[in-house]
């Protein structure tokens, strides 16, 4: 859920004027966050504020494709100014094995970021383990649980929730090896670039192409 809020004040800002682009800033916000600035992906428990506005008297120069595009390219800035993180999906497991073997079910899960949260005897000799497991690192765990419980053991999968990526993914002095794991803190890095490429955008993902250049002056390059 994101959300949108009118804090201008009447003294500061023409409410009548404001109001009749008020369609226009709704659309332009929206496609901000269905199309996020990060990997063009949707945008998850944003606020933004819209604290001050200058628009043009003549409604010919305030339309639609004036504004849209214009409050997409503030909305844009202003998450990358909050130090944005990205999201990923997480399954919550259901992990039927002997009870002896249970225990062994807890270090498989952590080599792949997931962990256990619970676990209740099933029968006389039988439990059911109840662990997360991000949705990315769940490829081949079914192989890998069997193959390390000799077929004695068999999960379940459904998606759960969402879970912030370790790392921000805006750093650009990680150095990403190919073929070689990220460290955990890498992995926001990580997911940003190997998202972009794949969708053919640039590795690198700017805040100030979505500047106006009075506010790059004002702001300075080098405080960024």
């Amino acid at each position: 859920t994101n959300l949108l809020m009118d804090d201008t004040l009447p003294s500061e800002v023409d409410k009548a004027t404001l109001g009749t682009t008020r369609g226009s800033i709704v659309q332009g916000f929206k496609w901000a966050t269905r199309e996020g600035p990060l990997c063009e992906e949707p945008v998850r428990g944003v606020k933004c504020k819209l604290l001050d506005a200058t628009l043009a008297t003549q409604p010919v120069l305030r339309g639609g494709g004036q504004v849209i595009p214009t409050v997409r390219r503030a909305v844009y800035s202003s998450i990358l100014t909050a130090s944005p993180r990205l999201m990923e999906p997480v399954y919550r497991l259901q992990i039927q094995c002997p009870t002896e073997i249970s225990k062994e079910v807890g270090p498989l899960l952590s080599k792949r970021r997931g962990h256990v949260v619970g676990e209740t005897v099933v029968g006389v000799a039988g439990s059911l383990v109840k662990a997360y497991l991000p949705v990315i690192e769940s490829f081949g765990f079914e192989t890998d649980l069997r193959t390390f419980t000799q077929g004695a053991a068999m999960s379940y999968a459904i998606m759960d929730h969402w879970q912030v990526v370790p790392g921000d993914p805006l750093d650009s002095s990680i150095v990403l090896h190919p073929l070689e794991p990220s460290p955990l803190q890498a992995l926001g890095r990580e997911f940003l670039v190997k998202t972009r490429r794949r969708k053919g955008l640039g590795e690198n993902v700017g805040v100030f192409k979505y500047f106006d250049e009075g506010v790059k002056d004002e702001l300075g390059e080098e405080d960024m």
